[in-house]
């Protein structure tokens, strides 16, 4: 801190350099002491414009953002603090920002990098604080708007044309400052407008110009020009990232943005043709870059769009420009008259022919995706698809023999020959010959990329739910992975990893069969695999192992019961056996990751078989007690020892509440809390003894003394209560509703404030509220709100966070368990037991989440 006060310009730029670095490992406890001490001298750095260097003041608002970032994300919590140590240096900042954002681009004082961050600190507090930025609004947009379009014609000729000779500006910690950072800034800082209700209207009034110029930034660059056509690989992945996203503006404001939108293509799409006619040789880029703009915001377009077609203008003096083309086209085919889309298909399978080059057939590729997505679920319109199938086939196989060095290209072509084999299953068994070999063949070779063994699974699951494709696939495929399976292979030496992939796709194969299964997989693949998850230690194996052989039990739990192989041994012994080595002690944790899966699809589909088994796999059952009785389990668990003497059942719930935390995923979460439900209603209602005698962790005692070093805490540790294990159930479970109470609380706060600040650009704006965007993002949310309001709304609820098909089967994946807990909580709290031996463990907190449902605790 000596050091920023030193009349040594050097001493300052030292000190700036350690303090940026500090600045990011501050704690939140640290910033309010520290805050207020650096803040005021990075502001008086920054605007000593003649005394310290750019870099010098770039630092300086760079620690400003950092900290600024901080007290705002603090402020969520502590309110105050955003008042106590950002609201007082507020107003000098944001002129001095805005300042620094007016200088000439041309001026010694400032540059890219310099803005840059200038435009970072903006955003923040815009996103942050836009009650308190309001008033400067006006001020800041001027600049922002001059940044954005003085840079234009730069981007254009020194990065889209290269024509430039400007060397990159790097500062002396390797960082780029070059004006491509700064347009990402610049987008970031419109984002942050548009996601601040009050803000939107200032976005909405200049979409039209904002597109223009973000279209022109969306155009192909020479030096990506150069790099994909030298390396079509790096086409397949950099096309797949966005440069910027203008989507936002689009979502925001529907039909004011489709009218932008057309307004802005038609406005370069001139200029590009008058550049077209003086022999300008890159006037197809800002064509490409319009399809790019119409193909990313499809959806919207289609919201507005109810007949006709985009009009396209496929010239082929760009193999760039004939790809995007094609790629739009597909985008918008459903929208097409046939006579229209018949020819883009065919140009489509042209262009995937050998003879073209790499651009193009990777181009034709995505085009397919977009027309057998749209096309094939139409009868009328799959008319059109089927005939150049067999084409469209041929040549993604060609092009898989081509590419078959770069997983990239071949990534994305078995993704979409994935699409072209869903299309049609008369089509799809005709030509399994050609496609199971190939893919086969592939599987094996890339068997160590995750990507694409995948991408070979999706295929092998659509032949295998194809009639006629599933059992020629499985005659060529199962040897195979047996093969690879087992233990007495004729090739001793397995590649790394190959027998864990082997598993993953015989479990794919037998998810997509009906019973009964076939006896490839029954007699040949069943055991092979029993054997090979039996006899390795390899965590990926045993995994992969348990997984594929839950999915025989879930698919033919019958045939399972009845399998015998050639020594006598059933499947429910493989099966068991399996169980314990995934639950070895001494193995380890990560091999039983999904093994409660396997045994609760065990018990669930040949429960009534299991017979001297299931005391065995009651050890492995304890996150699914609901799928057994809860009686059976405390019997078994109270008979055996514990690894401290006492009953196991003591040892397994006292682990089990002091976790109860830890465990994660909705499904997972929903079975444990009505396990634990049930357990407790099972301990009051059968005034089982064994229970009510165990003892565990409570509350944590709170000290008032002041805060103690480590050697104090290693010394004098923290302290529990000891309270009984139902009540701590109890108590797990009032936590759990407290959850879902504080989610919805926080829910309707954000909503209400949205809504206030809607109503408030309505009346600034003098929109009325029954039209226009406004009204309609207004409804939306109130919708929401009502949503977050229903019964049947989960807050834990991810459509991607649980694929498991077994899962989805379980009636508890469909509970809403926000519902469940109101019900037993309610009904448990009104019997007389609650307050004579229950109340008295429960802390303020958790009585008042009880008040809010409706239950009074005294």
């Amino acid at each position: 801190m000596a050091a920023l006060q030193d009349p040594s310009e050097y001493a300052v730029q030292g000190a700036v350099r350690v303090l940026k670095e500090f600045a990011r490992d501050l704690t939140d406890s640290q910033i309010p002491a520290v805050a207020p001490v650096i803040i005021p001298d990075m502001y008086r750095i920054f605007m000593e414009q003649e005394r310290y260097t750019i870099r010098t003041r770039t630092r300086a608002i760079e620690i400003f953002t950092t900290m600024a970032s901080m007290i705002c994300a603090m402020a969520e919590v502590n309110k105050s603090l955003s008042k106590s140590l950002l609201s007082p240096i507020l107003p000098t900042f944001t002129d001095a920002l805005i300042d620094g954002l007016s200088i000439p681009d041309d001026s010694h004082l400032t540059d890219a990098g310099l803005k840059t961050e200038v435009l970072k600190a903006l955003t923040v507090l815009i996103k942050n604080v836009p009650k308190s930025m309001a008033s400067w609004l006006g001020s800041i947009l001027p600049p922002v708007w001059a940044t954005l379009t003085s840079s234009a014609s730069k981007y254009v000729k020194e990065v889209v044309n290269q024509t430039g000779d400007e060397d990159e500006v790097v500062d002396s910690d390797g960082e780029v400052l070059g004006f491509e950072n700064l347009v990402f800034a610049i987008f970031d800082f419109v984002h942050a407008l548009i996601e601040t209700p009050r803000y939107r209207v200032a976005v909405k009034s200049g979409a039209a110009n904002l597109m223009f110029y973000i279209v022109i930034y969306m155009q192909m660059t020479e030096e990506q020009c150069e790099k994909w056509n030298g390396n079509p690989e790096q086409f397949v992945e950099e096309e797949d990232e966005d440069s910027f996203s203008y989507s936002a503006i689009c979502d925001e404001f529907d039909e004011e943005a489709c009218t932008a939108l057309v307004q802005t293509i038609e406005r370069h799409i001139t200029e590009a043709e008058q550049a077209k006619q003086h022999g300008n040789p890159t006037w197809w880029k800002i064509h490409e870059a319009c399809m790019l703009a119409l193909g990313t915001v499809q959806e919207i377009l289609l919201r507005q769009i109810k007949e006709g077609s985009v009009k396209l203008i496929p010239v082929p003096d760009s193999p760039f420009l004939l790809g995007r083309c094609l790629w739009i086209a597909s985008k918008f085919s459903d929208q097409m008259p046939n006579h229209t889309v018949q020819p883009f298909l065919e140009a489509t399978v042209r262009a995937l022919q050998a003879d073209q080059i790499s651009i193009v057939r990777i181009s034709a590729v995505r085009a397919i995706w977009g027309f057998c997505s749209h096309l094939k679920s139409r009868a009328d319109r799959r008319n059109l698809l089927v005939p150049v199938l067999p084409a469209v086939l041929d040549a993604l196989v060609n092009m898989c023999t081509t590419y078959n060095s770069s997983p990239e290209i071949l990534g994305l072509v078995l993704e979409n020959m994935t699409v072209v084999l869903s299309c049609d299953k008369t089509f799809t068994s005709s030509h399994e010959n050609k496609i199971s070999p190939l893919v086969i063949a592939i599987f094996l070779k890339f068997n160590s990329d995750p990507v694409l063994t995948s991408l070979v699974q999706d295929i092998f699951k659509v032949l295998s739910q194809t009639e006629g494709c599933l059992l020629p696939l499985q005659t060529r495929l199962v040897p195979t992975l047996v093969s690879i399976l087992s233990p007495n292979s004729e090739a001793k030496t397995v590649a790394p990893g190959l027998q864990a992939v082997a598993l993953d796709v015989l479990q794919t194969l037998v998810r997509a069969s009906n019973p009964p299964l076939s006896d490839l997989l029954m007699s040949n693949a069943f055991p092979v695999a029993a054997n090979c998850t039996l006899h390795s230690d390899d965590n990926a194996i045993m995994q992969s192992g348990g997984e594929c052989l839950r999915s025989f039990v879930a698919v033919a739990p019958e045939q399972i019961c009845h399998f015998h192989d050639n020594e006598g041994k059933s499947g429910l012994w493989y099966m068991v056996q399996v169980a314990g080595h995934l639950l070895n002690p001494v193995g380890s944790e990560f091999t039983a990751t999904f093994v409660g899966r396997l045994v609760t699809t065990l018990i669930q589909k040949t429960g009534d078989q299991l017979g001297e088994h299931l005391d065995l796999l009651l050890k492995a059952v304890l996150s699914k007690l609901q799928g057994s009785e809860t009686l059976t389990v405390l019997n078994f668990l109270s008979s055996v020892p514990g690894p401290t003497g006492e009953p196991a059942l003591n040892f397994v719930l006292a682990e089990w509440v002091s976790r109860q935390h830890i465990f994660y995923g909705d499904y997972e979460n929903k079975v444990t809390m009505v396990a634990l439900a049930k357990l407790l209603q099972h301990g009051v209602n059968n005034n089982d003894t064994r229970l009510q005698g165990i003892l565990v962790k409570g509350d944590q005692v709170v000290s008032d003394s002041k805060a103690r070093t480590r050697s104090q805490k290693k010394t004098l540790p923290d302290e529990w209560t000891t309270i009984p294990v139902l009540a701590k159930i109890l108590k797990l479970i009032v936590n759990e509703m407290t959850n879902h109470l504080d989610v919805l609380a926080s829910q309707r706060d954000e909503e209400e404030d949205t809504d206030e600040e809607d109503w408030e650009d309505e009346e600034g704006s003098g929109m009325t509220t029954g039209a226009g965007p406004s009204s309609s993002s207004k409804q939306e949310k109130c919708t929401d709100l009502s949503k977050l309001l229903d019964p049947e709304f989960n807050i834990y609820e991810d459509e991607d966070d649980e694929e498991d098909p077994d899962a989805k089967a379980d009636p508890i994946y469909r509970m809403n368990l926000k519902s469940y807990l109101t019900e037993f909580l309610n009904e448990f709290c009104q019997q007389p037991y609650f307050l004579t031996h229950f109340a008295q463990h429960l802390t303020p907190v958790e009585k008042s989440s009880l008040k809010q449902i409706g239950i009074p605790v005294p």
